[in-house]
């Protein structure tokens, strides 16, 4: 459940996904505020225009918190965003520390919106294997003599 300041915060995410239809861009917009509602960064998809799958304003602006907040400032943090955050979205979020995530329309909506959007393939994965090679580097780094 939102609250108003929330439904603020959240109208201005959306505010930036109409923008970034407006240059051209995917219709996504995020925004971080701290605890106070001031907002601390803002971002669009630019996945097109930067030819980068990892350019979704959530994970742009986890980036942003993971490199510039302090761990307790990231924690009291809320990411306000105009649809849910993706699976590698939220991964980022998730180990960025920010505290909180706000969105408009869940991934349920988005794909009745646009069917397109959870036409995703999956990829087959193998494994685990080669225990004792690959567990080498992981002691050295996390267990050094």
């Amino acid at each position: 459940m939102t609250i108003t300041a929330d439904q603020t915060l959240l109208r201005r995410a959306i505010d930036i996904a109409a923008h970034a239809v407006a240059q051209g861009d995917a219709p996504y917009g995020s925004l971080l505020a701290g605890p106070d509602g001031t907002i601390l960064a803002e971002a669009h998809n630019t996945v097109r225009r930067d030819n980068d799958i990892t350019a979704h304003p959530e994970l742009k602006l986890a980036r942003w918190a993971a490199r510039e907040l302090d761990p307790d400032t990231a924690a009291g943090t809320t990411l306000y965003t105009s649809c849910q955050p993706c699976g590698m979205c939220a991964g980022g979020i998730a180990r960025s520390g920010i505290g909180r995530v706000v969105y408009a329309l869940s991934t349920e909506q988005l794909v009745e919106l646009n069917p397109q959007s959870g036409d995703w393939p999956t990829v087959t994965q193998h494994g685990p294997a080669l225990f004792d090679e690959a567990r080498a580097p992981i002691d050295a780094y996390y267990r050094p003599s």
